[in-house]
């Protein structure tokens, strides 16, 4: 192992991550009453410009008048963009009205590490003009290839950045792919064309301590297609993936539930490996098969999660 370590900055349960339009505030009030572990109030694509600054009000409104935490869940802000002029009042409104009421601050399209630079400046300001004893954490969207190319320097800006976010979308639209799916598998292309992205994303969090979450799935009708999603993206480390629409929540906690039997495993294992080293050895057997120090730290990723759970 390596001297240099970063240790994960935080724990957050983020299996399902909803995503409801701050334009609608029906929406949000049965976001916060569903089973989603995440919820993150959009500013950006689900709002049309005429009513950005009306959704902004909702979303501070919610923020206020919702106890989101006391209800089991994380809420988060997905601001507008840096290169749009809504930007800086989604920060600013948000983060004055209810900077001690949010937990996160999504941040879409970073390029490059200075484009969180800039919002972790603002939110700095605006705790300490407050006078908040809250912390709001940032999350970035990779969605263009500008953000992958740099993704490991993004990874890397440390501060308040806690999770990066695959934006499928927006990712296949900056590399001119050609399809027109958001998020399902190409018939033209010899597997999963999203396969290496993700992976690379993933690499970059685990390496800096991050929480990898994977995107949207855009057909809510095909529930086997966003399981199958899921199911690669679980695969591949993240820990959990949007849900554009109620009827996917149920599916990403799911998927990125460990079983019964994976958190009995996991137990054995480390049962197992604690009486071989009782008798000086470093491995052991379990159900026919050797297991390891290795073994240990894939079993405690799925009892870490299985306890968060329990604790939701």
């Amino acid at each position: 192992m390596s001297h240099t370590l970063y240790p994960l900055k935080r724990q957050r349960l983020q299996r399902s991550e909803l995503a409801v339009p701050a334009s609608n505030p029906a929406m949000i009030d049965k976001a916060a009453l569903g089973p989603a572990d995440y919820v993150f109030l959009d500013l950006e694509d689900a709002v049309a410009p005429p009513e950005k600054e009306q959704a902004r009000r909702n979303c501070i409104q919610a923020l206020n008048d919702i106890d989101w935490a006391a209800r089991g869940k994380t809420v988060s802000v997905r601001i507008n963009g840096l290169d749009t002029h809504y930007m800086y009042r989604d920060v600013v409104d948000v983060m004055e009205q209810a900077g001690s009421r949010v937990h996160t601050l999504l941040v879409p399209k970073v390029g490059v590490p200075g484009d969180l630079y800039m919002v972790e400046a603002m939110v700095n300001q605006i705790e300490m003009a407050k006078g908040f004893t809250t912390r709001v954490g940032l999350e970035a969207l990779i969605e263009t290839a500008l953000g992958m190319a740099n993704v490991e320097a993004i990874a890397q800006f440390g501060g308040r950045l806690e999770a990066l976010h695959f934006g499928v979308a927006d990712f296949a639209a900056s590399m001119r792919a050609r399809t027109t799916n958001i998020g399902g598998l190409n018939p033209d292309y010899p597997g999963d064309q999203w396969h290496a992205a993700i992976a690379r994303m993933v690499t970059a969090c685990r390496a800096y301590g991050l929480r990898p979450i994977d995107g949207p799935f855009g057909d809510f009708s095909d529930p086997e297609g966003y399981r199958a999603g899921a199911r690669r993206a679980a695969a591949l480390g993240c820990e959990g993936k949007w849900a554009i629409h109620p009827s996917q929540v149920s599916l990403a906690n799911e998927v990125f539930s460990p079983t019964e039997a994976e958190v009995t495993r996991a137990r054995r294992i480390i049962e197992e490996l604690r009486a071989a080293e009782a008798q000086g050895k470093g491995a052991a057997s379990l159900d026919g098969k050797m297991i390891d120090a290795a073994s240990e730290r894939m079993a405690r990723n799925v009892l870490v999660i299985a306890e968060a759970i329990s604790g939701r």
